[in-house]
């Protein structure tokens, strides 16, 4: 049985990679320190195949050590967060993610001669193109727009670098997963969240799913929207993304290469307002926006293309918007109501 070291086990993606291997018939380790949302629980914690290393992915030595029995190693530990976590963590963001992928990468190198660690997945980012002006964004992009402006998207873009060096200097062999807006159940507030006003509601910062349907299921209206609404996003349900990293795992056709992973619909704000507006109120009331400030780094347009994932490892997303929101919707409820998110 395959075993599969995963960092950032606990998190928002990162749950849902755990249970699709183990759903797979993956042994897994998962290395997390809880730091974002304190200790969560999952269904899998009990799985015979699982088991969870309570630490930090900085820290080298341990990782050496839960690395000498690995297959595979996805790398997908990070501060990461909505747009205001871009700004109010805007150093914090860069000096640990820095950390992080420093600490994985050397913890690699060291184990990756003993000859049992086959590759290091690396977990990107779609911010890797928050300046280009050319859509759909292409593998290989990345390195011909400018790069990116805020933090995250720079460190994420230094996480490809790294990835490339350690193979170019050490020989470990990568595949770079870089996932487009993440949607799926899980994300709880964070224990750092500092509370963001828009309107009548205080929220904390979140990704534009779950801010817009707080809102809608708080009774907000007009609801708040962060710009004009013209915003182009590709939200990917979190299992899709799961099953496209996994899907690159013992693929040969990975080895080496980076591949978007992201449905091919794109969908502007306002849309992805109002489809969450109807279904909470019902297609009979009118959907009410005021448009607020936008932050500094809310890129206008993200839009990939999905053609290599799917010609070299045959992956195509098959969750709909409104497949999403239909399970979304339901939790995030339940969370207003037990007041974890």
């Amino acid at each position: 049985m395959s075993n599969v070291v995963v960092t950032g086990s606990a998190g928002f993606i990162g749950g849902y990679v755990v249970q699709e291997l183990l759903d797979r018939g993956f042994s897994v380790t998962g290395v997390d320190n809880f730091s974002k949302y304190g200790r969560v629980t999952h269904a899998y914690d009990t799985h015979p195949n699982y088991t969870l290393v309570e630490g930090d992915a900085q820290n080298v030595d341990l990782m050496v050590d839960v690395l000498k029995d690995a297959d595979h190693f996805i790398a997908g530990a990070a501060m990461i967060g909505g747009i205001s976590y871009f700004h109010t963590y805007a150093y914090d963001l860069l000096a640990t993610n820095e950390r992080i992928i420093s600490a994985s990468c050397d913890a690699a190198i060291k184990v990756f001669p003993q000859g049992r660690l086959k590759k290091v997945t690396y977990l990107s980012s779609s911010m890797v193109f928050e300046s280009t002006d050319n859509w759909p964004s292409l593998e290989g992009d990345e390195r011909k727009v400018p790069p990116p402006l805020s933090s995250y998207g720079f460190q994420k873009l230094a996480v490809e670098y790294f990835a490339h060096a350690a193979w170019d200097q050490y020989k470990v062999p990568f595949t770079i997963l870089r996932p487009f807006n993440c949607v799926g159940i899980g994300e709880r507030r964070a224990s750092g969240d500092v509370e963001i006003h828009s309107g009548n509601v205080t929220l904390a910062m979140s990704h534009v799913v779950p801010d817009l349907v707080q809102k809608i299921l708080k009774g907000q209206d007009p609801v708040h929207i962060l710009g004009d609404g013209s915003q182009v996003r590709c939200y990917t349900y979190g299992g899709d993304l799961a099953r496209g990293i996994v899907a690159s795992l013992d693929n040969p056709a990975a080895y080496n290469e980076d591949f978007n992973i992201s449905t091919p619909t794109a969908t502007s704000v306002l849309e992805l307002a109002e489809v969450i507006w109807h279904k909470v109120k019902g297609p009979e009331v009118p959907l009410r926006v005021v448009n607020d400030e936008a932050f500094e780094y809310d890129v206008q347009k993200r839009i990939p293309s999905v053609e290599k994932a799917k010609n070299l490892l045959g992956f195509e997303v098959s969750t709909g918007l409104d497949e999403m929101l239909d399970e979304v919707i339901p939790w995030i409820e339940k969370a207003i109501a037990e007041g974890t998110i």
